[in-house]
């Protein structure tokens, strides 16, 4: 959402919330399209537009070298 930087957002939660791994980091190093089956299996859960967009590229985190 052009809001800031995915390092400034894994920066701000691992200082915020004393994590090791910010969300987007973790999801890269989970695999995006394991986060996606994962939030489209959950009966309350919507996937982001983005998240959707990335795993059609083929940009699955760290297992494709692409991802947040």
């Amino acid at each position: 959402m052009d809001v800031a930087p995915p390092e400034d957002i894994d920066e701000a939660m691992r200082l915020g919330t004393a994590f090791p791994k910010g969300p987007l980091a973790l999801a890269d190093d989970l695999g995006l399209d394991v986060v996606l089956a994962a939030l489209r299996g959950h009966p309350r859960q919507t996937p982001a537009k983005l998240l959707e967009e990335k795993v059609a590229r083929g940009e699955l985190g760290t297992k494709t070298g692409k991802g947040f």
